[in-house]
């Protein structure tokens, strides 16, 4: 059996607290070892638990096996190593467990989507642990609290990441149960915060090049790695002077990033691209709708030809959806990359990606370094969403740097803007390794 690094104080605490309650919630940063500490939590008590049937979920049955079956190692195969094996139970998948108290059946559930809750019903289980459990859908967290309610030993586990301080999860679930347990200290409300300081298997090399891989200020760093709730608003990027490049590189390789549009702006940049450093040294932009007349796809091949035009292109990186455009590219011999298209990493990618230099704009790009000026977050939505507009250039530098730019950086191993906060987690760490190494004593015995 795999052992995790030892626990922090913060972390055995919240496991001894477990024992005593019946709704456990595990919130924090990214690799903060929640996954690890709830399912640890989750498996103890199961080996001695007095009812059979017991359920884990996520928002698929994929997350929920990766999660905490498997959990980098961590998870309930390695604590029941020998003693379980996967299966199906009514037609539902299973993980079948024998403990200390007999055979256990561990189902297993999706509950991202509206009507998963179906899947759950008609059972009574003695635990749950529902895994990333903001990520899945309301009704099917409702049922699950309704399917252990006549549990012998009531135990629910979620493990949250950090999201919009007014998304539902926290004013639905959590807000109640938190007003509930101050009420009576005995009511069985158990809540931990936890951040990558508290994963102990991360040394402070390491530490310090998962920092660098974050732009300070941003809703990412507050959330990954300061595992604060944050509401995604104002201008998605920190753009200045210190982005834009006056000269033009003498040589590289070169590429073009396009976002596809016919009434919506048709953005096409080209790059230059020297080692681990990408200037984005021409463009084109076109708007069907402000023009009051749309271009066809060959038309717009014109304008990618004449864009490339001197220069010997090594793909040209596109949308997938946009699939007669990539086809007429292709028959004019252009070699076409489908974009990366995931916004949401992809926004933190170019983030990172400005904060170190590894790209700039040419100061004859005025229609992308406008809409640098005017891209934002919708402060309006409890979702992390942007408002759908000024974003077309940004779409295709997103493009280029998911698709081209992330396979040639390697961030630095050491943020360059300071480390006081990284250097004051480290020592923190210190500290609690010793009473951490000390208190999983009992975790063990």
């Amino acid at each position: 059996m795999n052992k995790p690094a030892p626990f922090t104080e913060n972390q055995v605490r919240y496991f001894n607290r477990c024992f005593d309650s019946w709704f456990n919630i595990a919130e924090g940063g990214k690799r903060g070892g929640k996954n690890v500490l709830q399912t640890l939590a989750f498996c103890t008590m199961l080996d001695v638990h007095p009812n059979k049937l017991h359920l884990i979920a996520g928002v698929s049955q994929t997350a929920a096996k990766l999660n905490i079956i498997d959990c980098d190692g961590y998870g309930m195969t390695n604590f029941f190593e020998g003693k379980c094996r996967e299966g199906r139970y009514k037609e539902r998948s299973c993980l079948y467990v024998q403990t200390k108290t007999g055979e256990k059946v561990v189902l297993v559930s999706g509950g991202g989507k509206d009507g998963d809750e179906k899947y759950i019903k008609g059972n009574t289980y003695g635990m749950a642990y529902v895994t990333e459990a903001n990520e899945c859908h309301p009704h099917f967290i409702a049922e699950v609290f309704d399917r252990t309610l006549s549990s012998s030993d009531r135990k629910i586990f979620h493990d949250l990441n950090p999201k919009a301080p007014g998304h539902w999860y926290y004013s639905d679930i959590e807000a109640f149960h938190r007003e509930m347990q101050a009420k009576d200290p005995l009511y069985g409300f158990n809540y931990g915060h936890f951040t990558i300081a508290d994963n102990l298997s991360i040394d402070d090399s390491k530490l310090r090049r998962v920092l660098s891989t974050y732009q300070k200020g941003t809703v990412w760093y507050d959330r990954d790695i300061l595992g604060e709730r944050k509401l995604a608003e104002g201008l998605v990027y920190r753009f200045g002077e210190e982005n834009i490049a006056d000269e033009v590189p003498d040589g590289g390789e070169y590429y073009i990033s396009v976002d596809y549009g016919t009434m919506n702006p048709f953005s096409a940049g080209l790059w230059c691209v020297n080692g681990r450093n990408a200037v984005r040294i021409s463009e084109y932009y076109y708007s069907g709708r402000d023009e009051k007349e749309t271009r066809t796809d060959e038309e717009y091949c014109d304008a990618v030809a004449a864009l490339a035009d001197g220069y010997k292109i090594k793909s040209v990186v596109v949308d997938p959806s946009a699939a007669s455009f990539i086809t007429a590219l292709q028959r004019r011999g252009f070699p076409v990359l489908p974009a990366e298209n995931e916004v949401k990493d992809g926004i933190r990618r170019v983030a990172v990606m400005l904060q170190y230099g590894y790209i700039r704009i040419h100061r004859e790009c005025r229609n992308c370094i406008r809409e640098f000026g005017m891209y934002r977050w919708d402060g309006k939505e409890k979702e992390d969403n942007v408002i759908k507009e000024n974003d077309h250039a940004m779409d295709d530098v997103r493009y280029f740097c998911s698709t081209i730019m992330q396979h040639k950086v390697r961030l630095p191993e050491k943020a360059e803007d300071g480390m006081s906060a990284e250097q004051k987690w480290i020592s923190s760490r210190k500290k609690a390794m010793l009473g951490g190494r000390d208190s999983t004593k009992k975790i063990y015995r």
